[in-house]
């Protein structure tokens, strides 16, 4: 069996095609089809990791869950993580690599796009339709010659293709005009309709920008899709956190949550299931200015630990958090997180850093020594109580990830990890002090487990609804949500066509 494709490229960044492709995920899979994403190369530090240990991008994570399937390394085959100073991370089927040393741009570029091409045809072998996502914009001439994600791809799939531009950030004609206009004979016969993303209003509103389009592309407009807020569905990467206005407290929120966006944040998608939470106020503090009196500060991952803490000084949070601490706040960390509450930080083969030690806040009573090897694995762990809150939860399954570097040994372990990926282990994590005010852990993803959430919310003082909606159940509505209106609002017959080779 080789799967029909369909490739979805956007005229800009944060066009909207993540959340198009999940959709599209969602619509066919539950139309009986067996199908796959596929994003060739991806940019960013909020990833998921695989049942054997390989990380790849969130949002192909969250697309996997759209179609009904488990994550594999198939789905991103490659994933580059941005670190401090201008370097970046090339994860490579899964796993860190590094390029051998003298190779040239052609021979790089040439071992990635044999990891991508191979990884693709494992998935045509394997479903009946693939849904391919592009990355920015198919018409970033400088980087065409190393371009292995956008229409490349689609040239080897011989996959149709279809163009978002994003009419909430202006300039919808020249977005989607422009790109066709700068993309070669050769390249725009791939493209075979556009879509119209993020509309506010009626859609019936746009009819003459459809037929302007039409005339001037001599494409279809597919689709306008409404602009659908409040989906609480992960993100792809950072730049809704780093550029966001903090929000306006819901309606009766009785709990106030800060979570400091470091300029290199990780895995940010962890204090999604917080956010969704009715009566709650989820805050990205970018600056002392911002932080005011929430009832409790969380340090999320990072990417780059050692720069991101040297940040929270010259800013101020630094001591801003201490001194929270000291007065009786709420702080938990995780990961990098963890480790920055931590006492000290080594890092000895200046894996992160040109220093060999810093001190670290010392709000935990734990010190973390970074080693040659990244930890990444799927996790079960038992929590085994602790002082305050956490007593209460003695006994209680969770699960997560971890994504690290470094070894923290702890001498105040609140969880015991029983099963990394598919091997039985037993690894104490985690740290607690000031009677369970204070806390870190390596497991992301803990606040998508309900009870542990509840309870950690229960003792910041929230009082829960007894009919609290389960994460997983409200993250599977969300995507019906999201799949429902998406599918309203295309030509569902028009798209069929172009995947099936039928004529339009």
């Amino acid at each position: 069996m080789t799967a029909r494709t369909l490739m979805v490229v956007g005229s800009l960044s944060s066009a909207g095609k993540s959340l198009l492709v999940t959709a599209l995920c969602r619509i066919f899979a539950r139309r009986g089809l067996s199908v796959a994403p596929f994003k060739a190369q991806n940019l960013s530090n909020n990833a998921a990791v695989c049942a054997d240990g390989g990380e790849i991008g969130r949002a192909q994570a969250l697309q996997a869950l759209a179609c009904g399937l488990a994550p594999t390394v198939d789905l991103n085959p490659v994933l580059i993580k941005p670190e401090a100073d201008g370097r970046a991370q090339f994860v490579v089927m899964g796993r860190p690599w590094s390029a051998p040393t003298g190779l040239g741009f052609d021979e790089r570029k040439a071992i990635l796009w044999g990891q991508v091409t191979a990884a693709l045809d494992r998935l045509r072998a394997a479903h009946d339709l693939v849904i391919i996502e592009g990355a920015g914009s198919p018409a970033e001439l400088n980087l065409r010659q190393g371009d292995i994600v956008n229409l490349p791809v689609a040239r080897y799939a011989g996959a149709p293709v279809v163009l978002v531009g994003d009419i909430e950030r202006g300039g919808v004609f020249a977005q989607l005009l422009g790109t066709l206009w700068l993309l070669e004979p050769d390249e725009r016969a791939f493209v075979r309709g556009l879509i119209v993303n993020k509309f506010h209003g009626d859609p019936a509103l746009f009819i003459d920008g459809n037929r302007i389009l039409t005339e001037k592309s001599g494409l279809p407009v597919l689709g306008v899709v409404p602009f659908l807020p409040e989906l609480h569905l992960p993100e792809e990467d950072a730049v809704g956190v780093q550029a966001g206005t903090p929000p306006a407290p819901p309606p009766g929120w009785t709990t106030e949550i800060a979570v400091l966006a470091l300029p290199r944040i990780a895995n940010f998608d962890d204090f999604d299931a917080l956010k969704s939470e009715p009566g709650v106020q989820l805050r990205y503090v970018h600056a002392l200015s911002e932080l005011g009196a929430p009832d409790a500060i969380v340090i999320p991952g990072t990417k780059s630990t050692i720069a991101d803490l040297a940040w929270l000084r010259e800013t101020g949070l630094a001591d801003a958090v201490q001194r929270f601490a000291e007065a009786g706040g709420a702080v938990a960390g995780i990961c990098g997180g963890y480790q920055i509450l931590g006492q000290r930080i080594t890092d000895p083969l200046q894996r992160e850093s040109s220093s060999d030690d810093v001190d670290a806040l010392g709000l935990l009573p734990v010190a973390t020594e970074y080693r040659a090897e990244k930890v990444t694995h799927q996790v079960e762990a038992v929590l085994q109580g602790g002082p305050g809150w956490m007593a209460a939860l003695a006994g209680l399954p969770v699960t997560g990830y971890e994504i690290h570097l470094g070894d923290t040994p702890t001498a105040t372990p609140w969880l015991q990890i029983n099963r990394r990926s598919s091997a039985v282990v037993g690894v104490a994590d985690g740290a607690v002090a000031a009677g369970g005010r204070i806390w870190g852990s390596y497991l992301h993803g803990l606040f998508a487990n309900d009870t542990f959430r509840h309870a950690w919310l229960e003792s910041l003082g929230r009082v829960m609804p007894a009919s609290a909606t389960p994460h997983a159940t409200a993250l599977a509505r969300a995507l019906d949500r999201l799949a429902d209106t998406v599918e309203a609002a295309l030509d569902m017959d028009r798209l069929e066509n172009l995947i099936w080779g039928q004529a339009q």
